[in-house]
């Protein structure tokens, strides 16, 4: 009795999976050579990832004391201060709008210098010299510049008794900030192409090698009539052994990587970077990050192999 279609499917599917595995145990060192320059791929990609989700969540908090103080006359009337208060509050790149009057600014500097007896019998010799304030915290620090252009239309200049804190050393800091975000991003992804590029060429080659070994056998197998994808299976499924195996070990690498960072920064105190983030990022992530690494590994490791036999078979059908 003949088998069905769908049997005869199945059987073929585990022809090409058996070889394939076949094939990946029998060229274990030509496998080992694909399979480094795709662990290398894999975890600069991770690293790349966690590092950038690192970076931003240190600059998310910092961005987040990023405030622009406006200081207004004492003659500001309150009408002209709601009307400023509220047009502030309509602009686009705004978070958050806060008045301080200048009671309470008095009463914040006493507490912050209460330590510094000289400061403050200075400060209680006079008038209350501090301006009322309205502190202003943007959205996104990179679009800051709306504000500052808004602050600077002469009917609000008027309004205001010296610079905003958005000028000089702070306005350079903020600046220098917000222009390492983007650089940081930037490198990020084209660090992540240039890489995936490189490794598709090297398992394209790998492939092709592996081609040009068994071309007899392949030569054959055409002849007897076997199909294109009966023919490329197996390579492909080679491939994604090499993807399965090279993510599983970049993902113990980085993982290993980052805990080993967070807990030598956290002995040392050198808390430049908030490194105790990567690794909990990693483990909040890590069914999701071990999903993508095989993902990406299996489609680079597939990409390569269809193209590198298409190559091949193309050449023997033409030729």
């Amino acid at each position: 009795m003949k088998p069905t279609g769908m049997r005869r499917r199945f059987i073929t599917m585990e022809r090409i999976f058996t070889t394939g595995l076949a094939n990946f145990l029998r060229n274990a060192w030509l496998a080992v050579a694909a399979m480094t320059m795709m662990l290398v791929t894999l975890t600069i990609v991770l690293f790349l990832v966690i590092s950038n989700a690192t970076f931003s969540h240190t600059i998310s908090q910092i961005t987040d004391k990023i405030d622009i103080s406006v200081y207004l006359k004492d003659s500001v009337k309150p009408a002209d201060k709601d009307k400023l208060i509220n047009d502030i509050k309509q602009l686009s790149n705004v978070k958050s709008v806060d008045f301080i009057s200048k009671d309470q600014a008095l009463k914040d500097y006493q507490d912050q210098n209460k330590n510094n007896p000289d400061l403050l019998a200075a400060i209680s010799q006079t008038e209350n010299p501090l301006p009322a304030t309205v502190q202003i915290k943007p959205k996104d620090p990179n679009k800051i510049n709306d504000i500052r252009d808004y602050l600077e239309q002469p009917e609000v200049k008027r309004l205001q008794s010296d610079e905003t804190s958005y000028s000089g050393d702070r306005k350079e800091a903020i600046d220098k900030i917000t222009q390492a975000t983007r650089f940081l991003r930037e490198t990020a992804l084209i660090g992540v192409i240039v890489f995936t590029i490189i490794s598709c060429l090297i398992i394209f080659n790998t492939i092709q090698m592996a081609i040009f070994n068994r071309r007899e056998e392949l030569t054959i197998m055409r002849l007897l009539g076997a199909s294109t994808w009966y023919i490329r299976g197996p390579f492909v499924v080679e491939t994604i052994f090499y993807g399965v195996i090279a993510s599983l070990i970049s993902i113990i690498l980085v993982g290993s990587l980052f805990t080993v960072a967070s807990s030598t920064f956290e002995a040392t105190s050198l808390g430049l970077l908030d490194i105790g983030y990567a690794s909990d990022y990693f483990s909040q992530h890590f069914w999701t990050i071990l999903t993508a690494q095989m993902g990406i590994g299996i489609l680079i490791g597939a990409v390569s192999s269809v193209l590198a036999t298409r190559r091949y078979l193309k050449f023997k059908t033409t030729k």
